[in-house]
């Protein structure tokens, strides 16, 4: 019983927290479904993706504090979410990442860190159209990378950039991975409720294998540094988060399992190997608990806990890096929704003016000469020990900050290590380039239970790029036989040198060839710039180009873009090249005019306030909120299916009391305003019918249960309904009998029926032209109809969203494109699209974030621009569409204070143009509706900004009866512009090339009288004059000069 009241060192260990000023604050992070812990940390930096979508990475340096800019620079890693992270033990500057786009990728972080957003990475892997997991460095094997993808292990040979060992016999995802100490053994976590253990060296890599968490929930696993012990944290079949601690001497019995409470966020464990101390950190805990490990009972000492603020990851930082002099034995890095925060474990003690060598034990040291392709074939090594203590530091008490250096400085470096090794006898260097050669140094060992063809140069599965390791083994094999030359120089003409200064001419000639190797870097690059086309022009500054790059799924033209972005590197610096383009003005070299539009909610006397009991139990598949710029119609809760109609002639706040609202008796599925008749709104009741409802001039007065007309259009509940675009009375109707229904309003005769779908209908679209429709299904698939020349689909295709919560569908580009948004199979909203002749594929994708509610599509025909929100949200998405790559420009996304439970825009003809507004809606809220205006910021407000409004189609009016349409007409709508009377437009005010003949039929117009006048000298004076005097009359002129008040000078006095 002595063993369970041991002292420890750590029992007492203190969590920290600093003053908010000295975290990182102010920063954006969302909710990830992933299974990394959100952030990583070296010695030099942190990194944590950034925003909602996460598919960007903020790095910091690790000092770092105060608050942060949404325009700093990024690391735009990838196009969808960082899955996972992980800085190299060995180089503070290299960055793992892992996403969902199905890419791993190396990226170099610059000494000084980030200066401007990086977009291309050192070296890419590709896990073949599967989500990677998780991304890690090997513990002792310097450049050896994994990462786990489904069933599916991996390691790559980073100084190869090569896949060395691939096992994929977990039958399900790998939850959670990570290696012994001393890098020999690996252990995973999967989701099929088992924990294994793995050696990949050897011919049956699956060690052992034994039952773990029972919950089907997330788990994690640790190796206890140097023990044969495991630890692992996860669920019970009940829910409650339990800790299990196994031997792998006696894998099938966990040795000790500790429950702790019910709670839904999956612990992230931390351990230190040093001082046995464990941290866990819940996702969405506002607690982190600290126990100390033992090897007997109770396995587990609670020590003290820290609360704080929600936690959305956690990371420890490495030894290296702590405050020794300050008792500081660990640092855990929370990361919160906007903030970023350094906690403090310290040990009390009475002092630290000194150094306390028993709480600051030796810890791995920081420098490998392991490569991939020796430990592959069963070599180990251990890692050499180092002191913390300050006095035994080159540094003091400074931070051991590693090497920032390149993948490519890094391999050299290895190269160079191999080198040394190797030479025998007085030679420093040999004529034979076999001796040097990298297919020789870098040469990997197929790898046993593989199929993957691990040649160093040659890439079977992608497109083949120019190979530089020819062009470095000649550059080699020259170098060597210049310092052989060299050396002969020297030893002719100083032949009297002893043994100890030819061994200084050795020295010499490996700093050279240091330099040299510096240099055939460069020229790497450069070569490999050529030869993919990536250089516009010789410029006097040389663009970078990711050094290694195996992977060229992107084109030419996107290349050259990137590397107008990119950074010069020479001999391990960087500097701006002369052509960079900020982040935020070009997307891909293409400059959105809307790339900075602006969202301003109206004045609060517009408001309509104090709205109660909105409903917010209305269908999936309806909008929640329709407006037109007479009134708005919102869905109030309770029994009766009861719609408020509010005018917007009339806003303020409501009084307490009963609100009018039109009563349906049944619940309501959907409902819209009739687009050609303003007094018009038309309701579909989960009984299947149909209710028009007609406005009375001046608003609803009382409470009414009399519509204006009804029909039945379905034996069953109506999803959702649709007006035509174009023509009047033309109605749609879709209902759970997975039927769509056309209906003639004059008439109310049913026109067509559209069959063909297999599951539940989420959404319809009419196209522009108002010929044709698409439909979204529960199924996965995408459909085309001509709606009244077949009942069945002219075009069907599997490429619609793989969640089944919800989707939205509309035409886009004339018609020619199709957006979709829906969910993926973990929930993640996403936007696609496809076009209309391949339904099968999408050709574009933007991940947004994790969130229950469908994203609602507004699409503007005549700016390309797409609003997206969802029910609950408090943010407006805004893309531009274009129809070349990346399709989806991201503009400024607009943030709104509170959320909202819809979100309807007006026509065209709304918006002011005055003030240079393209986009215009109401907002409802939990009890109030906003007006909100997007506008472009201009500068010469005062004149038509034609280049932002063209032509647009009238869309307010009838185009076409309902009896033409189906009779099988078609009408293109009227175009018009909508410049104001009395508004100059902007390319009016460049003047157009001088006509050659006449003057203008206009003699008392301006502009025409100066335009079409010959330029004869008297004309052009004439002109001069007027522009002049056009001038003075909008801007004060000051005549007087600052001379005429001053005191002159007499003539006399210029004689003297």
């Amino acid at each position: 019983m002595a063993w369970r009241f041991k002292a420890s060192k750590y029992k007492n260990s203190t969590p920290i927290v600093p003053k908010p000023e000295l975290c990182i604050r102010d920063i954006v992070v969302g909710s990830y479904q992933t299974f990394g812990n959100n952030i990583a940390a070296s010695a030099s930096f942190m990194a944590f993706p950034w925003e909602h979508t996460g598919s960007s990475i903020a790095v910091l340096p690790i000092d770092d504090c105060g608050r942060k800019s949404k325009t700093m620079p990024l690391l735009h890693a990838h196009t969808d979410t960082v899955t996972d992270l992980e800085f190299s033990p060995f180089h503070d500057g290299l960055l793992a990442t892992a996403s969902q786009d199905c890419l791993v990728k190396i990226w170099h972080i610059p000494e000084n860190g980030l200066k401007e957003s990086l977009l291309d990475a050192e070296c890419s892997f590709s896990h073949r159209q599967k989500r990677v997991e998780t991304v890690g460095f090997h513990p002792t094997a310097d450049c050896l990378l994994h990462s786990t993808s489904a069933g599916t292990i991996v390691l790559y040979d980073l100084t190869a950039e090569k896949e060395i060992f691939c096992n994929n016999e977990h039958p399900d995802i790998i939850q959670s991975l990570s290696w012994k100490q001393d890098g020999t053994l690996l252990a995973t976590n999967s989701k099929d409720k088992k924990v294994r253990v793995v050696d990949p060296r050897s011919n049956i890599p699956l060690v052992s294998e034994a039952n773990s968490h029972q919950s089907i929930k997330d788990s994690r696993i640790v190796w206890l540094g140097m023990q044969n012990r495991i630890l692992t944290t996860g669920f019970d079949s009940n829910r409650i988060r339990q800790i299990m601690i196994r031997d792998i001497r006696n894998f099938s019995v966990p040795e000790k399992t500790l429950e702790l409470d019910c709670s839904t966020g999956i612990f992230m464990p931390l351990f230190d190997s040093d001082t046995n101390m464990l941290f866990l950190a819940g996702k969405g805990d506002t607690t982190i608990s600290f126990m100390e490990v033992t090897d007997k009972e109770p396995y587990l000492v609670e020590g003290i806990r820290h609360s704080g603020e929600q936690t959305k990851g956690a990371c420890l930082l490495p030894k290296r890096a702590l405050r020794v002099m300050e008792g500081e034995v660990n640092r855990v890095l929370q990361l919160t929704s906007s903030s970023v925060i350094p906690i403090m474990y310290q040990v009390p003690r009475k002092t630290y003016r000194d150094f306390h060598s028993d709480i600051f034990p030796d810890t791995n040291g920081f420098k490998s000469e392991l490569l991939p392709k020796d430990w592959f074939v069963g070599k180990n090594e251990a890692l050499h020990k180092i002191s913390l203590d300050p006095a035994k530091r080159e540094g003091g008490e400074k931070p051991i900050i590693l090497s920032h250096s390149f993948l490519s400085q890094i391999r050299f470096n290895l190269w160079k290590k191999i080198s040394l090794k190797t030479r025998l006898g007085p030679k420093p260097f040999s004529t034979d380039s076999a001796e040097i050669s990298f297919d020789k140094v870098f040469a990997v060992p197929v790898a046993p239970s593989t199929d993957v063809d691990v040649v160093v140069v040659e890439k079977t599965t992608e497109v083949e790029l120019p190979s530089y390791i020819q062009q470095e083994d000649e550059l080699l094999e020259k170098l060597a036989q210049k310092n052989e030359t060299e050396k002969n120089e020297t030893e002719k003409n100083d032949e009297d040198q002893n043994e100890r200064n030819e061994q200084n001419d050795v020295l010499q000639n490996e700093d050279e060839t240091d330099k040299q190797i510096s240099s055939i870097a460069d020229r790497r690059r450069l070569y490999e710039n050529r030869s993919s086309s990536m250089v516009e022009e010789k410029t006097k500054s040389q663009a970078s180009i990711n050094v290694g790059r195996r992977e060229s799924c992107k084109d030419e033209e996107q290349s050259k873009d990137r590397n107008e972005m990119k950074s010069v590197h020479t001999n391990g610096t960087s500097t701006k090249s002369n052509n960079i383009s900020k982040r935020t003005s070009t997307v891909f070299g293409k400059v959105s005019k809307f790339r900075h539009l602006k969202g301003t909610t109206g004045h609060k006397s517009t408001h309509i306030e104090n709205i109660k009991n909105v409903s917010r139990q209305i269908s999936g598949e309806c909008d929640g909120f329709h407006a037109n710029h007479e009134r708005v119609a919102v869905p109030l809760s309770g029994n009766g299916g009861k719609i408020a109609v509010f005018e917007l002639s009339t806003p303020g706040r409501l009084p307490d009391g009963v609100i009018p609202t039109l009563v349906n008796g049944s619940n309501i599925m959907d409902f819209q305003w009739d687009p050609f008749d303003n007094r018009h709104l038309v309701v579909a009741c989960d009984d299947g019918t149909v209710k028009i409802w007609e406005i009375p001039e001046g608003g609803l007065k009382e409470p009414t249960n009399t519509p204006f007309k009804e029909f039945n259009a379905h034996s069953e509940k109506i999803h959702f309904l649709k007006f035509h675009p174009l023509a009047k009375d033309v109605l749609l109707t879709a209902s759970y009998d997975m039927t769509i229904k056309i209906w003639d309003l004059n008439t109310f005769e049913q026109k067509q029926c559209l069959k063909g779908h297999t599951d539940q209908i989420f959404s319809f679209a009419w196209s522009l032209c108002g010929t044709f429709g698409a439909t979204v299904c529960k199924d996965g698939k995408l459909r085309i109809y001509d709606i009244r020349k077949s009942e069945y689909p002219i075009r069907e295709g599997i490429g619609g969203p793989i969640g089944t919560r919800g989707a939205r569908i509309t035409f886009v580009l004339e018609d020619e494109y199709l957006v979709v948004t829906g969910f993926d199979k973990v929930s993640e909203r996403q936007i696609y699209i496809l076009k209309v002749d391949n339904l099968d594929k999408a050709i574009g994708m933007v991940g947004l974030d994790v969130s229950p509610a469908t994203l609602v599509p507004f699409y503007d025909d005549d700016s390309s621009t797409i609003f997206l929100t969802g029910r609950g949200d408090t943010t407006i998405y805004a893309y531009e569409v274009t129809d070349e790559a990346p399709y989806f420009c991201p503009l400024s996304h607009h943030r709104c204070s509170s959320l909202h439970q819809g979100l309807s825009f007006l026509r065209k003809n709304q918006c002011d143009v005055r003030n240079v507004e393209f986009a215009k809606c109401y907002r409802l809220t939990n009890n109030s509706i906003e007006p909100l205006s997007f506008t472009v910021p201009r500068i010469k407000t005062e004149l038509f900004q034609d280049d932002l409004f063209p032509p647009t189609r009238v869309t307010w009016l009838q185009t076409i009866s309902a009896e033409e349409w189906f009779a099988g007409k078609n009408k293109t709508p009227l175009k018009i512009s909508l410049q104001p009377e009395g508004m100059d437009a902007l390319t009016s005010t460049i003047s157009p090339p001088p006509a050659s003949t006449g003057i203008s039929s206009k003699p008392n117009s301006f502009d025409a009288n100066y335009s079409s006048i010959q330029l004869s000298p008297e004309h052009t004076k004439a002109k001069q004059e007027a522009l002049k005097k056009s001038v003075s009359e909008r801007v004060q002129v000051n005549y007087e000069l600052e001379q005429d008040n001053m005191e002159g000078v007499d003539s006399n006095e210029w004689d003297e």
